[in-house]
């Protein structure tokens, strides 16, 4: 992992990078370089959740594809930007969008897709657009008690006992931990001043939004986009402005209205059966309009859809595979092993904060780093407060979830951080390396309030 990332800075080469830290990872773990990545594609590719994570990028590539087939997109942006918006007000809309739709990979995928060719009007980078669309994903979400994070993290708080033995318990610790999750609580804050300009620019982004602005170049020469569609052909298209309501706010409606609906019925988001359901609608729709011909003009069409995200696609893989040689190399738990000496009663909440931090920024996952710490670090408050459920509980927990959203905002292998690269069609590592210094800043200033209060 050390060595994929040494390189991913040095050559702004996500794949590259990633696959020569595949490499390493399978020769330290022992085997020839082809018959081992050979293995460890099989078992990192193979698994339900990978396929559902490209599932949802191809969908919603399709879904794109349709939608800047009817002109809806175009439209939109067109009467949005017709009101005279600053760049301020419409930045801040898609700073506000991650509120709307709270779930770590359809948030940035989606948000991106409406507000991509409004950012570009403006001349914002797509570096920031990205680091926009990641700052409000996973963030949101560990912040919303009744999210599939909340959940996960509540049956990790029972399953460790002690005072608590029901889930109203652990639920009630989790709520009560919010406050105290200061990471995500103050990127939001902060995502939102730079989005106001309350906050410059400073550091890659400066450079970045300074290219932008002065020569209209909205990603870097030699970049690679995640995601290829240019939003300039989308606004210049001929295409007549379709009904916004048919065409677009019908199949917004079937999306939320699915995912939502499944979780108040089955307690689950359906994001993929959600995406399935707008597709077949537009595509009905589009064949009854005349604007699809047939079989073989939708064929075209879903497949042009995917090839635009497959560097998405490429880029998830690999991340994938880095992650399952590092958790083979038993990485996360050397990073325990020489830190458990820091979990003492006065550094507890900002070394647990630290250390979870530093296993989600190198697994690249935040519900690993989740399922690692919270076994260390819970039993161990409640052993300070003599089993009794006080602030430093609460603290701890708080801790635990935040350091983990930094490595699922800063980290160049983690998924959300690739999906928001794909949201703003931005190349990969330029938006890690635009968006470290801000991580490292919230970090820092999070680590120094736990150490003080």
């Amino acid at each position: 992992m050390l060595c994929a990332l040494v390189i991913a800075f040095r050559t702004r080469s996500a794949a590259f990078s990633l696959l020569t830290g595949c490499i390493i990872g399978v020769i330290m773990l022992g085997m020839d370089p082809a018959q081992g990545l050979n293995n460890l594609f099989q078992r990192s590719l193979g698994s339900a959740e990978f396929i559902r994570v490209n599932l949802i990028i191809c969908l919603l590539g399709i879904l794109f594809a349709l939608l800047k087939k009817t002109g809806a997109i175009a439209s939109f942006a067109r009467r949005f930007s017709s009101g005279r918006r600053s760049p301020r007000q419409i930045a801040v809309t898609t700073w506000a969008m991650g509120f709307f739709i709270v779930d770590d990979y359809f948030s940035p995928l989606m948000t991106g897709a409406i507000m991509r060719p409004l950012t570009d009007s403006i001349r914002m980078s797509r570096e920031k657009l990205a680091f926009i669309l990641d700052s409000t994903t996973a963030s949101v979400c560990i912040l919303i008690p009744f999210a599939a994070w909340g959940a996960y993290f509540v049956s990790l708080i029972l399953a460790q006992g002690g005072p608590v033995s029901t889930p109203l318990q652990a639920m009630d610790i989790f709520v009560h931990a919010i406050p105290y999750n200061l990471y995500p609580i103050l990127l939001i804050i902060f995502t939102l001043g730079i989005c106001l300009r309350l906050i410059p620019d400073y550091g890659p982004m400066r450079q970045a939004e300074r290219r932008a602005s002065e020569t209209g170049e909205l990603i870097r020469k030699g970049a690679t986009p995640l995601i290829t569609t240019d939003s300039a052909e989308i606004l210049n298209s001929n295409t007549a402005s379709p009904s916004l309501l048919l065409y677009l706010l019908l199949p917004v409606i079937l999306l939320f209205g699915t995912a939502i609906g499944s979780y108040m019925i089955m307690q689950e988001v359906r994001i993929v059966q959600a995406i399935m359901l707008a597709v077949f609608y537009l595509s009905a729709l589009m064949t009854i309009k005349g604007q699809i011909s047939g079989a073989e003009n939708l064929v075209e069409i879903a497949s042009q859809g995917i090839k635009d995200v497959v560097p998405a696609v490429i880029i998830v893989s690999l991340a994938y595979s880095i992650n399952t040689v590092t958790q083979e190399l038993g990485a996360a738990n050397y990073l325990i092993s020489i830190s458990e000496g820091l979990l003492t009663p006065e550094l507890l909440v900002a070394s647990t904060f630290l250390l979870t931090a530093f296993i989600s920024f190198a697994t690249g996952t935040s519900w690993g780093a989740f399922a690692m710490i919270v076994p260390i670090a819970l039993p161990l408050a409640y052993g300070y407060t003599d089993n009794q459920i006080d602030p430093l509980v609460f603290k701890t927990v708080a801790a635990i979830a935040g350091g983990g959203i930094f490595g699922d905002h800063a980290s160049p292998v983690s998924d959300t951080s690739v999906l928001s690269s794909a949201g703003a069609g931005s190349d990969h590592m330029d938006h890690v390396i635009t968006q470290i210094p801000y991580a490292l800043t919230i970090a820092a200033i999070t680590t120094v309030l736990y150490l003080v209060i």
